[in-house]
């Protein structure tokens, strides 16, 4: 009997409105047989104590860690009696750790009817003490993907132990072609396995009818992060191989029935045969104790962890490690490397994230030193141009120069000594000609005088030049104004003075010649289609088709 709507009771319902408030009831329970519970021990007595009695679906599995699990029902039935013995002895769960597995940022194209597979080798955190994850609670895949119907994607994650996930089913009704931008998918299809070894993406594309099966989609980037525990988390439980779900309490106090059914469940201890099944296909000659890379006896390639940790055999090291040929070992890069040829701090050759790589001195850093600016897209310090002693973005956009240079805008460019300037092609200093020395007219560059074109300084342009910028120079040039004006502002055509024979017009300089062929059609004509302004018929005579109306 429970609670229905309108205050009233009922005794039949569907059962899924009604699986919530059991298991929360269940819960309560729980709590009240030990108030010291946590909601990461919760979650742990639902994982241990559940069972799969008489529930039926097509894909019932036992994950790595021994534990009975579906997608349909989860690690099955919650059992109120056992949750509840199993509270009163229990002992608080360590400390969560959490690893976020390095970033793929390698683009990969999704085909229509094909599986794209990505791999990605971890350590769990090894080489972090207070990060490292032994044995896994959750793990969430992060991802980027763009695609022109993300309904069409099914995505499944498979653990270094095989336990298949599905994080993601075929959608018919979702039609959004926004993909997925750093969305998150969480299972816990693989509790109580060990996090590190190699972990496989599956990302299968069935186009629907409405959809172009040649438009692809694309994985921008992916990455792994793992929740769990350093060490085991069950009190006398300290190996991969104590994976039985004993309540912990002597069958002696039991009902029989209850005594046998957990006889059932629970795995007895017996006495170690020696194995003498397959290996794992990274084992080396001298065999395992069983089928997992973690149970070898020697390695192909490399042994990856301690003794502490446990060590397992992997094809090759994964980021943060680099192999050790003679001892067939993945060891330790110094601390910010992602990889590395050896444990110095100068032998990086990439590194994690938010810090730059130096090529030239091998080494990770937080901020490129001066001479070097930070290149994003591959997170390295490249080298500023010689004559940069700081410089952002590119090599030859400066911000500060080297001694013998001053800044030009965004260029340095040399200092030029006394009777000396600045040659543009190339950009050195020269020796000024004989006929000009120190004083007012030294050889700084600001104004081109005769056939030579040699510069000299001026306290003002002559007629016919104004003052403008130039660009990498520190000072202004005296640039020619158009023909006929003798005097220009700003730019070569806004005249402000003409030469004789000319008259000022609206900025130009127009010729002061009667027409005899200003008919009212002709003017129209040169007025419609504004040709005084464009300059293009100077010849006739613009000011008498004016004046003209």
């Amino acid at each position: 009997v429970t609670t229905d709507l309108r205050h009233r009771c009922t005794d039949g319902h569907t059962g899924t409105s009604v699986s919530a408030p059991m298991v929360a009831g269940i819960i309560a329970l729980a709590l009240e047989a030990n108030p010291l519970l946590t909601w990461r021990d919760v979650q742990h007595l639902l994982v241990k104590t559940s069972r799969p009695g008489h529930l039926r679906a097509p894909d019932w599995k036992t994950n790595g860690a021994g534990h009975k699990v579906s997608h349909l029902y989860g690690f099955g039935l919650v059992d109120a009696d056992a949750i509840v013995v199993e509270a009163k002895k229990w002992k608080m769960v360590p400390p969560q750790h959490v690893c976020v597995g390095s970033l793929d940022r390698v683009p990969k194209y999704i085909r229509a009817d094909h599986v794209l597979r990505a791999s990605t080798l971890s350590s769990a955190c090894a080489e972090q003490r207070d990060q490292h994850v032994l044995y896994l609670e959750h793990v969430v895949v992060r991802l980027s993907i763009a695609h022109p119907r993300r309904g069409d994607l099914q995505i499944s994650l498979i653990s270094p132990a095989g336990t298949r996930s599905q994080l993601l089913a075929r959608r018919v009704f979702d039609h959004s072609n926004e993909g997925f931008k750093g969305w998150e998918f969480m299972t816990v299809h693989c509790w109580g396995e060990r996090a590190a070894g190699e972990w496989t993406l599956e990302i299968h594309d069935t186009p629907s009818q409405v959809r172009n099966p040649a438009m692809q989609g694309k994985l921008k980037e992916w990455s792994l992060i793992f929740y769990g525990t350093g060490e085991h988390p069950y009190t006398g439980l300290s190996g991969p191989q104590s994976r039985g779900r004993s309540l912990e309490m002597p069958t002696s106090e039991m009902e029989p029935s209850r005594a046998a059914f957990l006889h059932s469940q629970v795995d007895v201890a017996e006495e170690e045969e020696e194995y003498t099944g397959p290996c794992h296909p990274e084992c080396g000659d001298q065999g395992c104790d069983g089928p997992n890379a973690d149970q070898c006896l020697n390695c192909i390639h490399y042994s990856l962890g301690s003794v502490k940790t446990g060590r397992m055999c992997v094809s090759s090291c994964p980021a943060g490690f680099f192999g050790d040929n003679g001892a067939r070992r993945c060891r330790r890069c110094h601390k910010g490397c992602e990889r590395c040829v050896g444990r110095g701090q100068s032998q990086c050759t990439a590194c994690k994230r938010n810090l730059y790589h130096h090529p030239e001195m091998g080494t990770c850093v937080l901020l490129c030193p001066p001479g070097f600016y930070a290149e994003e897209r591959q997170k390295r310090c490249l080298k500023c141009h010689q004559s940069c002693k700081k410089c952002v973005s590119e090599a030859d956009k400066c911000t500060a120069c080297k001694e013998g240079f001053s800044l030009a805008g965004e260029s340095c460019v040399p200092e030029c000594q006394p009777a000396m300037y600045l040659s543009r092609e190339p950009w050195r200093c020269e020796t000024c000609p004989a006929s000009t020395g120190p004083g007012e007219e030294d050889c700084t560059p600001c104004s081109p005088e005769g056939p030579a074109h040699h510069w000299h300084c001026v306290p003002a342009c002559r007629e016919g030049f104004y003052p403008a910028d130039s660009h990498g120079l520190p000072n202004k040039v005296c640039k020619r104004c158009d023909d006929h004006c003798s005097a220009c502002e700003g730019s070569s055509g806004n005249c402000l003075r003409c030469k004789e024979g000319y008259s000022l017009l609206g900025g130009s300089c127009v010729t002061n010649e009667t027409c005899t062929n200003a008919d009212k059609t002709f003017c129209e004509m040169v007025k419609s289609n504004k040709l005084c302004e464009k300059k293009l018929f100077v010849q006739f005579c613009c000011q008498t088709c004016l004046m003209a109306g």
